[in-house]
C-alpha cells in the first residue's frame, strides 16, 4: 500500500514568483486552507520541498 500525504496550502501565492504558482496549481490547490490528498512519490515531494514555505504537510494512513 503506498504511503499518502495530506498537503494543505497556508499561505497565498499572491505575490510569488510564477514558478511557485505554478508548483501550487501542480498540486491541486487552488485557494488558501484547501487540502489534497497524493501519493507520496518523489516527483510530488520535490513539488512541496519547492512549495515547503506555503503548505503543511501530514502523512495520512
Amino acid at each position: 500500500m503506498a504511503l499518502k500525504l495530506k498537503i494543505t496550502l497556508i499561505r497565498s501565492g499572491t505575490n510569488r514568483p510564477q514558478r511557485h504558482k505554478d508548483t501550487i496549481k501542480g498540486l491541486g490547490l487552488t485557494r488558501l486552507q484547501k487540502s489534497v490528498i497524493l501519493n507520496d512519490t518523489p516527483a510530488i515531494r520535490g513539488m512541496i520541498r519547492a512549495v515547503s514555505h506555503m503548505v503543511r504537510v501530514e502523512p495520512v494512513e
